[in-house]
């Protein structure tokens, strides 16, 4: 038997941080477009379960095309069956507005709740406030069977800004747990639970931001009662891969050569036309050069679907090469660095001011 393990794929995503409001509005239809071709690959490659490990949707207003879409997708495949455990994006208000559930989709709540497939079983568990400390006690699995633990959450060792339940690991340990089918992480992850069982985390199905970069997909369990085998794999998937790229300007004094740096870089590593890009500026760089970004974006803005440019460079300033001008940009820099300002903010007060003595915007 084949399965897909997927998870957060953040349907109806506002995402607004980075687009315009045409391109948000095209990048929410692409996700859910792969959502589809998601479901369509496992129509044409013979997955019979698709389980999806938490936050489905990003918002609680669900949109009737995302709404309709899935609900589409998953009555008309009735041979594959969907195993949703809701996240915590998700709630109750793409459910409440189907007229029945599919027969093909089975749900999770707050206790654990079990399918079986033969000898292949899938148990699952809406983690919340309350059920988290004594969720795992009560967890109990054949040994003869192949187990599939489904659960959204982080585990205990990685830090995320959303607030949801941690996922005790070590308690899950030792339980006859062979795949423990996790959601929440945006990136592959995955790793030994113990002697018998792996934990993995899919990433998402598609990249939303620049904390969401490289290869997004799903991951693909094929499981062989006869063979006694369960081998797993990612499959690659996303529509577009997002990059964030380090470039060292530390030797450049204009925005021109710097511009020349990003696109070496961009000639090395051949990045396809439809990514989403974000060049980071790195280095230790004069205190007299400039770098406008909005410049260097411009510049290649034509390349790809999106991309930034931002300045993380630091400031690299010789106080005593300015000890004895007696320019007054000379006099302004021994002022600055004679002062009671923190030494962190003497260099970039610094280069503004010598901006402003050139008759330069601030950027």
């Amino acid at each position: 038997m084949k399965l897909i393990h997927c998870a957060d794929l953040h349907l109806d995503s506002k995402m607004t941080a980075n687009l315009s409001t045409e391109q948000a509005k095209e990048r929410r239809a692409e996700i859910l477009n792969t959502f589809m071709r998601m479901v369509d690959y496992a129509n044409d490659h013979d997955v019979e379960l698709i389980l999806i490990a938490g936050d489905l949707f990003d918002t609680r207003n669900v949109s009737a095309t995302a709404r309709n879409a899935v609900r589409d997708a998953i009555v008309m495949h009735p041979g594959i069956t969907f195993l949703y455990l809701k996240g915590n994006h998700d709630n109750d208000n793409f459910l409440s507005k189907l007229d029945e559930i599919p027969a093909n989709l089975k749900l999770f709540d707050e206790n654990w709740k079990s399918y079986r497939y033969g000898r292949i079983v899938i148990s699952g568990l809406e983690l919340n406030a309350v059920n988290q400390v004594t969720a795992y006690n009560s967890l109990v699995l054949d040994h003869d069977d192949y187990n599939i633990v489904m659960l959204h959450g982080q585990d205990s060792t990685y830090q995320t800004k959303d607030k949801t339940e941690v996922i005790a690991l070590n308690e899950l340990k030792n339980r006859n747990i062979d795949y423990l089918a996790l959601g929440h992480i945006h990136s592959y992850k995955e790793a030994p639970l113990d002697g018998r069982g792996i934990y993995c985390y899919p990433g998402c199905l598609e990249g939303r931001g620049f904390d969401e970069c490289g290869e997004k997909g799903f991951v693909v369990i094929d499981i062989d009662e006869k063979a006694h085998s369960m081998v797993h794999r990612f499959v690659p998937f996303s529509s577009r891969v997002l990059h964030t790229v380090q470039v060292d300007v530390s030797q450049c004094m204009t925005s021109q050569e710097a511009a020349e740096c990003i696109r070496k870089v961009i000639e090395q590593n051949q990045y396809p036309a439809k990514s989403m890009v974000k060049f980071v500026l790195s280095g230790a760089v004069d205190i007299e050069s400039e770098r406008n970004t909005e410049y260097l974006a411009q510049q290649f803005s034509d390349l790809f679907y999106f991309e930034k440019v931002e300045d993380e460079t630091t400031l690299r300033l010789d106080y005593e090469q300015y000890a004895k001008d007696e320019s007054l940009k000379g006099e302004f820099i021994r002022m600055v660095y004679a002062s009671d300002l923190d030494e962190k903010m003497k260099p970039e007060v610094i280069r503004m001011g010598i901006q402003a003595l050139s008759g330069e915007e601030f950027v």
